[in-house]
């Protein structure tokens, strides 16, 4: 989902069905706001959280917004699925909502999933450049000890697509369960890395993306909004790029 830039003289043509030519006589005449501003530059660019207004009339006035969920097993991570219930299906939000989600989860994996309706927001959690962390808490149906630490850290080499994975993080909790730390996310990652140890993954569980933890009083299936300061974590992350 792009997050469209415009001009703004192009937005009220196509809005109020006038021609770019005539929105100069609506700027010269101080009849169009921007943010609360009177506007006088057609070539303003604005998005779709822009707020305009015209004649005190409200045109657009767009919120962005900024969800965890508590995503259960057996939900996937998608906007429609004939088979299983999706992430957006679970949350009490309008059926025409333009959330979308930022960084997916396997059907089987369970823990905090984001969700916006800002792709600027959702393009730097995403991007692989930025090596955004995501921690996980693992359950092996054989027990660890501390050949893992080594082959994690270094990273392993997946033949089929001729990669070697980042070096991840990787902290041995009880005999049965790790923390992994992913700076990417590759198809199934951290249970085709035990699967060079011949060890089964029972149950996979994100617990964190950058320094964003899934909230302990979430139950699965319970969302919240982001703090402000939860939100600005992720938009740090690409201050100096330039998103279209």
């Amino acid at each position: 989902m792009a997050l469209n830039r415009s001009r703004l003289d192009r937005f009220l043509s196509t809005t109020i069905n006038i021609s770019r030519r005539d929105t100069r006589i609506l700027f010269a005449q101080g009849r169009v706001q921007v943010d609360g501003r009177t506007a006088s530059d057609g070539n303003q660019q604005i998005d779709r959280f822009t707020c305009i207004t015209f004649d005190g009339t409200i045109l657009q006035d767009n919120k962005p917004r900024y969800l965890m969920l508590h995503k259960p097993v057996g939900v996937v991570s998608a906007t429609r699925d004939t088979e299983h219930r999706t992430a957006l299906e679970i949350l009490n939000e309008p059926e025409n909502s333009d959330l979308h989600i930022a960084g997916r989860l396997d059907l089987n994996t369970s823990g905090l999933l984001l969700l916006t309706n800002d792709s600027r927001w959702s393009s730097r959690l995403t991007a692989p450049d930025h090596k955004v962390e995501k921690r996980y808490r693992v359950t092996l149906q054989k027990p660890l000890n501390d050949s893992y630490v080594k082959a994690f850290n270094q990273g392993m080499y997946f033949e089929f697509e001729n990669l070697t994975t980042r070096p991840a993080g990787f902290k041995q909790l009880s005999l049965f369960v790790a923390e992994i730390t992913l700076q990417e996310g590759r198809y199934h990652q951290i249970k085709r890395m035990f699967g060079r140890f011949r060890n089964p993954v029972l149950a996979l569980h994100r617990i964190s993306v950058g320094k964003i933890q899934l909230c302990p009083t979430l139950s699965p299936g319970q969302y919240r909004e982001l703090t402000s300061e939860e939100v600005s974590h992720i938009q740090g992350f690409a201050a100096h790029t330039r998103f279209l």
